[in-house]
């Protein structure tokens, strides 16, 4: 295996199923060793922001719904399993969880996407609650927080894998 395919092998999940990004940023030559998670992570970024709106609608739609139906089929990436489990996702009541599907629901009709939001930290009380209030934002507003989402998932996903340099 080639550099070039062991560091695609490695990091081309660290934006949901869109290894284009991790190949990008290896052929613009911005990735550099030792790897470190900040490093990597704005090779990686500089590259997602390069990319087109359709490209990046792309990144975001292959984003799962929070506590959605890959969730419960359990075909979620280990990355998302992990990351969704951690909020307490894989543990919501029938009601909790028809709350999910509704918000996930009413989010997608409006913007195009799944609702996207870096979890570590949070519980699923601070995720309604960021729902609530993002639903009511502009299409351009949703879709560049989103954006800045899957930015900082990238960056808690390489944190895992790399020191922080």
């Amino acid at each position: 295996m080639t550099a070039r395919e062991d560091f695609i092998a490695t990091f081309g999940g660290v934006f949901e199923h869109s290894p284009f990004i991790a190949e990008r940023a290896y052929d613009a030559g911005l990735i550099f060793v030792p790897l470190t998670a900040k490093g990597v992570h704005a090779a990686m970024v500089a590259e997602f922001r390069k990319s087109s709106g359709e490209e990046r609608l792309g990144v975001l739609r292959a984003h799962p719904d929070l506590a959605g139906r890959l969730a419960i089929a359990g075909e979620l990436t280990k990355d998302s399993r992990n990351e969704q489990a951690g909020a307490g996702l894989d543990r919501l009541t029938a009601d909790e969880h028809a709350r999910f599907t509704a918000m996930n629901a009413a989010y997608t009709v409006k913007f195009g996407f799944p609702f996207i939001i870096a979890v570590k930290g949070l519980n699923k009380d601070d995720i309604l609650s960021a729902f609530e209030a993002r639903i009511g934002n502009s299409a351009e507003e949703e879709f560049s927080t989103a954006c800045a989402q899957v930015e900082r998932i990238a960056l808690l996903r390489l944190s895992a894998l790399l020191p922080e340099g």
